[in-house]
């Protein structure tokens, strides 16, 4: 089957990343990236089970920890875990995302795909005060230039930086002239290592799915190096056909 019919049989929760929980490792890694501290505010938009809420208040200190999800049981198992730990003086709130008021946020993490929550947030986004940082995982805001990268995880800082196009994106946030194979495996399997997951014994296969996806992009907005498909992605496309029945060859241009 094509790529995108594969794509198709996923459920949508796993490929808004929804349903996929950081580890605890991975929020250390942003609260680091974003040098979130005592002087912050600080939203985790789509907060899951509270894990990234209880480390933003007990390991970093954060002023103040508010977490949004628009699921009732993720909001129980968030709150469930602060009284666990004892920690009284983190917010969550049972809403959509788009409803709740962030104007006072300095740090917010947000990892949304759909393009309508997407295009409502970058209206709130774009109002909030001057230094704002917004994090996301594996790419940019839309039509922004990263401020900060540390592949997956990316600031965009108000007020926005405007890309030109998508290529321009894509070398901002891998920093190199061209994208190689090394490249796009490297980047890849950052991704791999920073979600968090239910089955380990997969993650060569979505490395691999990422890193041709990387790759392919780039080779179509004219960013890949050289002009030849390279031998090791001729062998990636060819191991997806072969052993899991997946054609991507096509989305080469």
């Amino acid at each position: 089957m094509k790529i995108e019919d594969y794509l198709n049989t996923l459920p949508e929760s796993i490929l808004s990343g929804q349903n996929i929980q950081l580890s605890k490792q991975s929020f250390r890694e942003i609260f680091k990236f974003a040098r979130l501290d005592k002087d912050h505010i600080f939203y985790h938009l789509g907060c899951g089970d509270g894990t990234g809420l209880a480390i933003a208040k007990e390991e970093f200190n954060a002023k103040k920890v508010i977490g949004v999800d628009n699921s009732k049981e993720k909001i129980d198992s968030a709150n469930e875990l602060l009284n666990k730990k004892n920690i009284l003086d983190v917010e969550t709130i049972f809403d959509d995302v788009s409803n709740v008021n962030i104007d006072n946020a300095d740090v917010i993490l947000f990892w949304f795909t759909d393009e309508t929550i997407l295009k409502k947030m970058m209206e709130k986004f774009s109002s909030l005060k001057d230094g704002t940082k917004i994090i996301t995982i594996w790419g940019p805001l839309p039509g922004c230039l990263p401020d900060m990268v540390e592949f997956p995880y990316i600031i965009n800082q108000v007020p926005f930086k405007e890309a030109k196009d998508l290529k321009d994106q894509l070398l901002a946030i891998f920093d190199v002239k061209c994208v190689d194979f090394v490249t796009a495996w490297e980047f890849a399997e950052r991704y791999t290592n920073a979600i968090g997951r239910d089955n380990p014994e997969n993650d060569r296969f979505l490395t691999i799915l990422q890193s041709l996806v990387i790759w392919i992009n780039a080779k179509n907005l004219g960013v890949a190096c050289g002009d030849e498909i390279p031998e090791s992605i001729t062998t990636y496309i060819s191991i997806l056909k072969n052993s899991f029945n997946i054609e991507i060859e096509h989305l080469i241009k």
